[in-house]
């Protein structure tokens, strides 16, 4: 059986966000949540890295992590 635990927010916050999740669990609607928001702050952190680097960098980022991973072997 699952454990709950209780999260303590202002009415405010709590009456936007249920009509957000419609009928779906609140479990299943924070953790979509989550997960878009955890992707959206990877694709800005990528588009962040493309906006820095050379398109020459990135093709040693991606020689590097290559012969890495071919390379690399456990002890």
């Amino acid at each position: 059986m699952s454990k709950y635990q209780t999260i303590s927010v202002p009415k405010e916050v709590k009456a936007t966000l249920e009509k957000a999740k419609g009928d779906k669990e609140w479990g299943e609607y924070l953790m979509n949540l989550y997960e878009e928001a955890d992707e959206a702050r990877r694709i800005g952190a990528s588009q962040k890295l493309r906006e820095l680097l050379t398109d020459e960098d990135l093709d040693k980022m991606r020689r590097a992590s290559r012969e890495f991973r071919e390379n690399f072997e456990l002890r």
